[in-house]
């Protein structure tokens, strides 16, 4: 039996480290559940919530970024927070604190349970819906993981406020298991942050490419000739500024060659090739969806966006303009 004190007063300590178990153990569940949905739907997208793409999504994975962050920052705080609460919780208490403590351990078994019934709930609609597959019964595994192994913790914590040193300690280890598989699952599904900074510089170079072309373009059309060299886009009136590679410093250019009359040649150095497959997507976003597209979308390989496919190294784009399609504009 605890040494508890019929006092009324509630220490301010006690109260804010109990505030932040709760807070921080709900963030942490509901960040892996969300991180581990999230990184299911990427591993084995679903064709009917998707379609194939070609090109660059400066969403994509940005829930499991999240996800990941969230739980890289907040689960070692919920481990701090849960140490000294521990100490504390076992020390004598006075009588207010000690309704804290049963009311956040009632509370934590609640919210724990609802955010876990919500996510069966949505598995399930999507059950009925006709998604029977292999995420699906990873989903419905890892969530029922995680239900036993918080709501398991804190109802044995619960029935017995004595816990066992070793059994706190084994609660800990399995759960810091538990978040870095999590994490270390997402990582090889996104790529490290290495990888994400590569796409997004090759992303930054496909829009530069697509930015010169459509200059070059507009050039021809207002001069009938195509210019000779990027240096002609210099204009002290214009608003176009050419652009440079992202990795400049590293001696990479973009490169410029007028091979005819209505034909020219673009080309830049890539970190890798172009991204590829069946990719979901949602208005919106979602439990179980990613986040909204804003890529190039093909409905099948061979659309016409792989008019930029490229793999990773220098590739160039030939380019011959059309003069039905891009006339001159009219002189007046």
């Amino acid at each position: 039996m605890e040494n508890t004190s019929h006092s009324t007063k509630v220490t301010p300590q006690f109260f804010f480290f109990s505030l932040g178990v709760l807070v921080s153990l709900i963030v942490v569940v509901a960040s892996f559940l969300n991180l581990a949905f999230e990184t299911l739907d990427a591993r084995f997208p679903d064709i009917l919530n998707g379609a194939y793409t070609y090109g660059y999504d400066t969403y994509q994975y940005s829930g499991m970024r999240t996800g990941v962050a969230m739980l890289i920052i907040v689960f070692p705080v919920f481990l701090v927070l849960s140490k000294f609460w521990n100490k504390m919780a076992s020390a004598a208490l006075f009588h207010a604190n000690l309704v804290i403590k049963k009311w956040m351990l009632y509370l934590i078994v609640f919210l724990s349970s609802v955010i876990v019934i919500t996510d069966l709930v949505t598995l399930v609609n999507y059950f009925v819906s006709g998604e029977i597959t292999t995420r699906f019964v990873l989903k419905v595994v890892v969530t029922l993981l995680t239900a036993l192994l918080v709501g398991g913790y804190y109802l044995t914590l619960l029935m017995n406020e004595k816990l066992e040193k070793h059994v706190r300690v084994y609660a800990t280890i399995t759960a810091s298991l538990f978040v870095l598989a999590g994490i270390i699952y997402a990582f090889s599904v996104m790529g490290n942050p290495m990888t994400q900074r590569q796409y997004r510089m090759d992303n930054r170079r496909m829009t530069d490419l697509q930015s010169l072309q459509y200059q070059i373009i507009n050039y021809w059309q207002q001069k009938e000739k195509l210019p000779e060299s990027l240096a002609e886009f210099k204009n002290p009136i214009s608003s176009f500024a050419v652009p440079v590679d992202p990795e400049y410093q590293k001696g990479l250019v973009y490169e410029y060659v007028k091979t005819g009359k209505m034909s020219f040649q673009l080309c830049a150095t890539f970190s890798l090739p172009m991204p590829e497959g069946v990719s979901e997507y949602s208005y919106g976003g979602g439990i179980l969806g990613s986040s909204t597209r804003d890529m190039m979308v093909a409905p099948f390989p061979g659309g016409v966006n792989e008019s930029w496919d490229h793999e990773g190294g220098r590739t160039c784009f030939d380019r011959t303009i059309d003069k039905d399609m891009y006339p001159p504009y009219t002189k007046n």
